[in-house]
């Protein structure tokens, strides 16, 4: 008891007088940031993927566009959220001679992730939805993208709003892997405070309950979505 006492002393003396909190807080601040800019980029490339996997088939432009939105999802949920950072962050930029920092490069490859995953999210979201929605939008004289939009999507959100939870989550926790590219994170900088005072315990459990607090809210605020969207769809 004594032992863990004096660990938690320690804690608290690089926390606090060393200014340890101030490190939490920039991994706490980039590993939201990293984690809600790359859902944000993933729905938008998650939903033009999923609607051009939707499209009808009928001439050469949509199962061109199919091909390489199979190809690009296959290629990023086949690998490694790791080792698409280091590929992007150490290969590809360099190649092409453009230099972003190790917070826009971790959101960027985020993004595309999340991408490949809410698409297929999206499209199953998608296909949940009557299909006489769609058909009673071009009975109207609606375009197939503008009944797409204002029609299908808004209904089919609110069918994967939890699944689409879960994919945050998902990136919240995989923010962890963003040191590999030098990003100051929430895992960098509890791996500071154990490293100040060579204890990783008492850091190590912090950290992992702010990922809690963290995965609790969010799966709160989900939930008050939820409710809110069901409480409008008895309304109508």
């Amino acid at each position: 008891m004594g032992n863990l006492s004096q660990k938690i002393d320690k804690f608290i003396e690089i926390f606090i007088d060393n200014n340890g909190y101030v490190k939490v807080v920039e991994g706490l601040k980039n590993t939201l940031l990293i984690a809600v800019l790359g859902l944000m980029i993933g729905i938008v490339i998650g939903t033009l993927i999923a609607t051009v996997r939707v499209i009808p088939k009928y001439k050469r432009l949509p199962k061109v566009l199919n091909a390489i939105c199979s190809f690009y999802v296959a290629l990023f949920r086949g690998t490694p959220m790791v080792v698409q950072l280091l590929v992007v962050y150490f290969v590809l930029l360099p190649i092409l001679g453009i230099h972003f920092t190790s917070i826009q490069v971790s959101i960027l490859v985020f993004g595309l992730n999340s991408g490949a995953y809410i698409s297929e999210i999206m499209r199953g979201g998608i296909m949940s939805v009557d299909p006489g929605q769609m058909e009673g939008g071009r009975a109207v004289g609606l375009s197939f993208g503008t009944a797409m939009r204002k029609i299908v999507i808004p209904q089919a959100v609110k069918n994967i709003l939890p699944t689409m939870g879960n994919e945050f989550i998902t990136l919240i926790k995989e923010t962890s892997v963003v040191s590999f590219v030098g990003a100051a994170d929430l895992y960098v900088a509890f791996n500071y405070i154990g490293s100040s005072s060579y204890e990783f315990m008492v850091p190590y459990l912090v950290m992992a309950m702010i990922y809690i607090v963290l995965v609790l809210i969010i799966s709160i605020g989900i939930k008050l979505m939820e409710r809110s969207l069901g409480k409008s769809d008895r309304r109508h």
